[in-house]
């Protein structure tokens, strides 16, 4: 049997991780043992709806790398691929039901289902009575000719159990009297969520339904209708929830359902934030599925070959902004320079970098950089300087002090101003210099990169600021440095 799988997102916003992440496995599922990964977009909330957001899930599983291989904008032999486009499809199967018993029209104002609720005890789960489930021929005719409005409901057994497997939690039981008679056609002829699903999946032949572990509850509801109209059941992939870290008042770690208030949960948001797609897809993997042995860094094809359905968690996963932020890092320095240049260079255009030393900062931020967003704010001496506090020329491991740090740019400005405008040329002179002078190379360094810079914490040591800066900025700096001295 060939694995299909769907990805079936409603059009109501953003695409939040949890939502990616359904997609995700879904996609690994079918590619590793080359299946079919197919799209449906599930558009009949009206209510729900927003503008746009179809066009935002296309985006989102392109940067993501997540190509189906049937769909609403690729089409297929399955299709149409848009629930709305499909309207015509679910009455028949719903009056198929009618006919055959199994399901039955509903004629219940909603004032009457509203005093069900309000008349019942304090704290009970009121489903619906059945009022309308034994009605005979003649009222259902009678109620018909009167253009009654009415919603098909689904009989649902009164006794026994309802049992399915599911390949993370394992065999699930659900007693039946505790199964409302679920709706499946409202008043206004619209499928209901279920109905849809269901009807959707089998006439699409999928193989595989992967969904977060909230539906776990539903599904007697799903397998009810399969074996009500006789069809195979498929396969169950329930993930575990993902959670999120928040700080209470009395600052303990509180961990909830991951929403907003634990920060971005949007893929294009984190995008903007300055996440590589491929360091969220990777990271995200991660969030209930672990692969053999340690290792955590990724690409989309590697996953594709290491996802093993059996390794799903059933515990929450908790979303950890450091380790994504790890994750990216990890993935950036795997880079070539060709990839890193491609990313940081619009940062360099930003920071005032000159082409010739594009190769250096390659070289100086790959390994330190989280984010190719933080290249301005590591680069913004090039382009800021002022009069800083001068006690960053004091500095306790190398010994600097005010005074030691103005004898030693006296020594250096003559050597610099004769030394070729070279990485090594430079480095190689400092060190010269702290020989000459018989003091440890850093008691040189410290002060001439602080005065040439101006702040604390720079990418590189004082030659690669020097570099970056140019020799008529680097001496000027370091000599309005010696004067403030």
């Amino acid at each position: 049997m060939k694995i299909r799988t769907r990805f079936a997102p409603s059009p109501t916003g953003f695409m939040h991780v949890g939502n990616l992440r359904t997609a995700l496995y879904e996609y690994l599922t079918a590619k590793h043992e080359n299946g079919t990964f197919v799209l449906r977009i599930e558009d009949t909330d009206q209510e729900r709806y927003v503008e746009g957001a179809t066009q935002v899930i296309y985006d989102t599983l392109k940067l993501a790398g997540l190509l189906h291989d049937e769909g609403p904008d690729i089409g297929g032999d399955f299709g149409p691929y848009v629930q709305s486009e499909r309207l015509s499809l679910y009455k028949p199967y719903a009056m198929k039901l009618v006919e055959e018993g199994k399901a039955y029209r509903c004629f219940c104002t909603k004032e009457r289902l509203q005093s069900l609720k309000d008349n019942a005890p304090e704290g009970s789960i009121v489903g619906y009575d059945r009022h309308c489930r034994d009605l005979s021929e003649e009222e259902i005719n009678e109620n018909l000719s009167k253009g009654m409005p009415y919603v098909i409901r689904q009989k649902m057994p009164l006794e026994g159990v309802t049992t399915y497997n599911d390949l993370v939690y394992g065999s699930i039981s659900f007693p039946n009297a505790d199964l409302d008679d679920q709706i499946l056609i409202k008043t206004d002829g619209y499928p209901t969520y279920n109905f849809a699903n269901v009807i959707d999946d089998h006439t699409m032949g999928i193989t595989h339904v992967v969904r977060g572990s909230e539906y776990l509850s539903s599904t007697p509801k799903y397998n009810l209708l399969y074996e009500a109209f006789g069809w195979d059941i498929p396969t169950y992939i329930h993930l575990p929830l993902i959670m999120g870290k928040t700080i209470d008042e009395e600052g303990k770690e509180v961990v909830s359902k991951l929403s907003k208030r634990h920060g971005s949960t949007g893929f294009m948001d984190l995008i903007e934030e300055g996440y590589l797609p491929e360091a969220i897809i990777n990271y995200i993997a991660l969030l209930g599925w672990a692969p053999e042995g340690t290792e955590e860094i990724f690409s989309l094809e590697e996953l594709i070959k290491l996802f093993d359905i059996n390794r799903i968690s059933k515990s929450p996963a908790v979303f950890d902004y450091d380790k994504l932020a790890w994750v990216n890092a990890e993935h950036i320095k795997r880079m070539n320079n060709e990839e890193f240049l491609a990313h940081a260079k619009k940062y360099y255009d930003i920071s005032g970098v000159t082409e010739n030393n594009y190769e250096l900062l390659d070289e100086l931020l790959k390994p330190r950089i989280t984010k190719f967003n933080e290249i301005p704010d590591k680069l913004s001496f090039i382009k800021e300087y002022s009069d800083f506090d001068l006690s960053l020329f004091e500095h306790k491991k190398s010994k600097s002090t005010l005074e030691s740090s103005k004898k030693m740019l006296e020594e250096a400005i003559p050597v610099l101003e004769n030394t070729p405008w070279e990485r090594e040329a430079l480095t190689e002179a400092m060190k010269d210099l702290a020989a000459r002078l018989e003091v440890k190379n850093s008691v040189v360094m410290w002060p001439v990169r602080i005065a040439a810079a101006g702040v604390a914490v720079t990418p590189g040591g004082c030659s690669e600021v020097m570099l970056l800066l140019g020799k008529d900025e680097s001496m000027r700096r370091i000599k309005k440095s010696l004067a403030r001295l």
